[in-house]
């Protein structure tokens, strides 16, 4: 193979994408462009993946899509196919999050809590990749992780589990 296949977008079912677009724009600030309303959404982070030096590369940062579950799009089949349904129980995809040294991730975690969201976890370090991390499950049951790069001499801040 000369050249790697790319992973370029990744989905989340929800059984009301406008609303799922709603929750994302609001809590992350992401653009949501229905396309169309209701059907499948895409979740725009605006921005470019930054440099060791902090600047902007040329390479835009990923999407994330939302589809209806109930018809998932695109489909040879105009009706789509079976299952019509969310996961219920056992373990789903996750999708991570690299939290903005912006904003703490407290205000993240109080805005998906008021728009539906649980908790899963919170206050973790994981030495294996160097960072800080937190999860929670959106309205739909898709879990997110918050990752927080840990710096060149992380130390867990009091309360914090670690691995």
């Amino acid at each position: 193979m000369a050249y790697p296949h790319t992973l370029i977008f990744v989905d989340l079912a929800s059984d009301d994408p406008a609303a799922a677009g709603k929750f994302y724009s609001e809590v992350f600030g992401w653009r949501d462009d229905d396309r169309p309303l209701g059907v499948y959404h895409r979740m725009v982070p605006g921005g470019n993946f930054l440099k060791g030096d902090g600047s902007e590369s040329e390479i835009g940062n990923l999407h994330l899509g939302i589809f209806k579950a109930e018809n998932a799009r695109p489909h040879p089949d105009p009706a789509g196919a079976p299952p019509r349904s969310l996961s219920d129980g056992g373990r789903k995809p996750r999708v991570w999050i690299l939290v903005s040294d912006d904003e703490p991730v407290d205000a993240i975690l109080e805005r998906a809590v008021a728009r539906g969201a649980k908790i899963l976890w919170r206050d973790h370090y994981w030495s294996t990749f160097n960072g800080f991390n937190h999860a929670f499950a959106d309205p739909w049951g898709n879990e997110i992780i918050l990752w927080g790069k840990a710096g060149a001499d992380p130390k867990p801040p009091e309360g914090y589990t670690s691995e």
